[in-house]
């Protein structure tokens, strides 16, 4: 059985290839018409496509033309449609970030695997922690912080040494970034409704960026995330390689 598919490519000269050759052989349709877009690049373009369809109740299957690869599938020009048809999917719910900066701007933006905030000169960051309106810590001196979904704890949190979270297991990770002050702390898992604060000290002195999924605001005051449920992101993968299987794969390279 046919399906209309949209291919969208990274810039890379070896997706824009690869994106000729599957329009060649299964035809393309616009992205507003798509059962199923495929996205080709790496990691960062399966996060832009992503973000970039978020409004169109559409699955997202990647063929890896980057590098890594962790939420795409083995590149194959032959016996695509069969491998769409059969595919495994999982739903994932972002972050959604407020960032305030010390003029007092409110920026917005959402992020698939985490938000992160991290000093921006040469002195560690001073941060406070509110969750739920309580405070949890006064003062977090640290290269940085972040807030992680179970989709992304395999990402940058990992990178930090935070926990793997398994997909479904409704739990954010909130990991430091070189603690130095409460030394070696490594962070703490929130319930997903958890709604995190944080709040820079020494603005001035220390200044603090905030990305949402390499989304950039310079000078931030004041960071609030949380979970969106209200959208979901519909990712495939071929049978026996999806999400929740990379993830556990990943403790154990």
């Amino acid at each position: 059985m046919s399906l209309r598919i949209a291919f969208a490519a990274s810039r890379a000269a070896v997706a824009q290839t690869a994106r000729a050759t599957l329009i060649g052989r299964y035809g393309n349709v616009p992205l507003d018409e798509a059962e199923v877009i495929v996205a080709l690049g790496g990691d960062g373009f399966m996060l832009q496509t992503l973000h970039d369809t978020e409004h169109l109740s559409v699955p997202v299957y990647g063929m890896n033309r980057g590098t890594i690869g962790f939420l795409m599938n083995e590149y194959a020009e032959s016996g695509l449609t069969d491998r769409l048809h059969a595919a495994e999917e999982a739903e994932i719910n972002p972050l959604s970030m407020t960032a305030w900066d010390k003029n007092g701007y409110a920026h917005k933006a959402l992020a698939i695997n985490e938000v992160s905030l991290l000093r921006a000169g040469p002195q560690a960051a001073k941060l406070r922690i509110t969750v739920d309106g309580r405070l949890r810590m006064d003062e977090l001196v640290c290269d940085g912080a972040l807030v992680a979904t179970p989709a992304g704890s395999t990402a940058y949190n990992y990178s930090a040494h935070g926990p793997v979270l398994p997909i479904g297991s409704d739990v954010l990770a909130l990991t430091a970034v070189a603690a130095f002050r409460p030394r070696r702390w490594r962070g703490a898992l929130l319930p997903k409704t958890a709604h995190v604060r944080f709040d820079v000290l020494e603005i001035d002195k220390r200044p603090v960026m905030a990305e949402a999924d390499s989304r950039s605001f310079d000078s931030v005051a004041a960071v609030e995330i949380r979970s969106e449920p209200s959208i979901s992101h519909r990712i495939l993968f071929d049978p026996g390689h999806g999400l929740e299987e990379r993830l556990i794969s990943e403790q154990f390279t």
